[in-house]
């Protein structure tokens, strides 16, 4: 009982200290709620009820904490399916124009992330989205280049 406590405080130290629960989505939402219903059931004496979906949760977040390739629902690498909106509002975020080349764009990146850096007292969350949108623009440049 006193383990699958210590394994919830973890997975909530963990999300915590990583700053998932600031971006956390749908399905981190339900597989959080999966481990807290795992940890009290294995309180409540119903550890085989409770073991499998404080794991589960567990291995869900540790797999989504994994770099790599991202595929979507059609199987294909995330970034083959790269929308123009989304490089659209990539753009809008940095601020840089459609003929901009790779030099700008880590310029504008540069700007922005010294002001909303989570040391600078920015939150993680953007300063992730702006990595992001700087990312998505240069793999573009490289792809049509």
């Amino acid at each position: 009982m006193g383990l699958f406590a210590l394994l919830l405080v973890g997975l909530a130290g963990w999300l915590i200290w990583t700053g998932r629960l600031q971006r956390m989505s749908g399905r981190d939402g339900m597989a959080l709620g999966a481990a807290l219903v795992g940890a009290v059931m294995a309180a409540k004496g119903k550890p085989l009820i409770g073991a499998p979906l404080l794991v589960g949760a567990t291995l869900f977040f540790f797999a989504k904490s994994q770099p790599g390739r991202k595929k979507t629902r059609s199987g294909k690498p995330a970034s083959q399916t790269i929308s123009s909106q989304a490089i659209i509002d990539a753009r809008k975020l940095l601020g840089v124009g459609p003929d901009s080349d790779a030099r700008a764009i880590r310029a504008a990146h540069r700007r922005l992330i010294a002001s909303v850096h989570p040391d600078k007292g920015g939150t993680e969350a953007l300063a992730a989205q702006i990595n992001a949108a700087r990312d998505l623009l240069i793999g573009d440049l490289a792809q049509r280049n």
